[in-house]
């Protein structure tokens, strides 16, 4: 793929995900253009002033909710990463409409605008918390995917394509376990909702190449599933704050022990490779399903979940994970 010609467009473009993806395509890629899409003037204006200036950027102030701007907004652009949501399960439950709002009808708008603008390809960025949800992040995460898989059914003749990337937990993005535990150690206390929860862990930069990489081999149709470690919340307690007292404070209202990335039923369409999965549409005409060429297809009854992965970070694993964000922290820098 030519990276050199494309225009590359990141809703969500200010967040986690946005900045680090801006940056390393940047380096790695040279895009002909880079699109920050986004509703925040300020986080706009400090992506800036934090040195996200080059003559290849492109802000545009605008939100996923409102279809008109977002077809403004992909007008000659080829590739679409859509990694704009709202992803705080507590905030998602007791706003289940602003929810629903942004991460389904959002995701539909970017879609249809999509298809309406000739884009070539569009990428989602889905979670675990969309398979077998509990909660109503995903439910709605569930159903955004739906839309982005089936949407390739619209396009027909046409040459936009669509896909899913769904990964687990990203260590030291906005929200995470990490900045929480480190800003709790200087109290000496951490709290822990359940001390058996397990998760998947990947860092931020393994996201984003893995992003890229699904972008160069999509066809339209897949979700991708990288394979990663999972560690338990017990060992990233002792990892981050040895010394410090651990309360348990009872599960939350929408929260699991442990994630799933694929389920029992996806597997009999899933495809394993070396270092991911391939989940295939169950039933698509568009779909040449030559993934399973590339790989080995699952049988029925896999589950890959957090607490079964054959794939485990150790203390000092974990370490190497938070060690980038104990400098930001120290320095005052790193984002809750």
């Amino acid at each position: 793929m030519e990276w050199n010609e494309k225009v590359v467009l990141v809703t969500g473009g200010t967040g986690s995900f946005g900045k680090k993806f801006t940056k390393i395509l940047l380096e790695t890629q040279q895009p002909k253009k880079i699109i920050i899409f986004s509703r925040d003037e300020l986080k706009q204006h400090e992506m800036r002033m934090q040195g996200y200036d080059d003559p290849r950027f492109r802000y545009f102030i605008g939100d996923v909710r409102d279809r008109d701007r977002m077809t403004r907004a992909l007008q000659g652009v080829d590739i679409v990463v859509h990694a704009a949501a709202l992803k705080q399960v507590p905030a998602c439950e007791y706003n289940p409409m602003e929810a629903i709002k942004t991460n389904i009808m959002g995701t539909s708008n970017v879609v249809e605008a999509a298809l309406d603008a000739g884009v070539e390809k569009v990428l989602a960025l889905s979670t675990d918390k969309a398979v077998n949800p509990v909660n109503l992040y995903g439910a709605t995460k569930l159903a955004a995917e739906k839309l982005v898989i089936q949407s390739n059914a619209y396009a027909g003749g046409r040459a936009t394509r669509y896909s899913c990337v769904r990964y687990g937990n990203v260590v030291g993005s906005r929200g995470s376990v990490v900045p929480l535990f480190l800003k709790q150690r200087a109290s000496g206390k951490i709290t822990i909702t359940d001390e058996r929860m397990t998760r998947f862990w990947l860092s931020l930069e393994q996201g984003v190449q893995f992003v890229i990489h699904c972008i160069e081999i999509m066809e339209g149709g897949e979700v991708f599933v990288p394979k990663i470690p999972s560690t338990t919340i017990m060992d990233l307690a002792k990892a981050i704050a040895p010394q410090a007292k651990v309360e348990i404070i009872g599960i939350r209202p929408g929260e699991k022990l442990h994630e799933v990335l694929i389920s029992e039923d996806e597997s009999r369409t899933t495809v394993e490779l070396e270092n991911m999965f391939v989940v295939q549409p169950a039933e698509a005409l568009w779909f040449g399903y030559h993934w399973q060429s590339e790989g080995k297809l699952l049988t029925g009854g896999f589950r890959y979940s957090s607490d079964s992965n054959s794939a485990w970070l150790d203390l000092e694993g974990i370490q190497q994970f938070v060690a980038p964000f104990e400098e930001l922290y120290s320095a005052g820098k790193l984002e809750g």
